[in-house]
């Protein structure tokens, strides 16, 4: 499924850590969004991170889950990247 994780984090130190943790799952679209095409384990796995790893207090984490029919659509202006739902199965 498609996701979106967007986040704002006020440390520096948390904020490069959980860019890198995201980097494993999706494209950094945004300076604070990643665009994720992820199964439910690995969502569990970013949900855990945040959970482990941020300061709920002062840090934030949106998730937003995408279904197919709106991600097409999902318009771009400007620069960047759309997208897709893909198409493939791990072996």
């Amino acid at each position: 499924m498609i996701t979106f994780v967007t986040y704002d984090i006020t440390d520096p130190k948390r904020l490069a850590r959980t860019h890198k943790f995201l980097k494993e799952f999706g494209i950094n679209t945004q300076k604070s969004v990643f665009e994720c095409d992820i199964d439910d384990i690995a969502l569990k796995r970013i949900r855990r991170f945040c959970k482990d790893n941020l300061d709920l207090s002062s840090d934030a984490v949106r998730i937003y889950k995408i279904c197919s029919p709106c991600m097409n659509k999902v318009s771009l202006s400007g620069v960047g990247l759309k997208i897709v739902q893909l198409d493939y199965a791990v072996i």
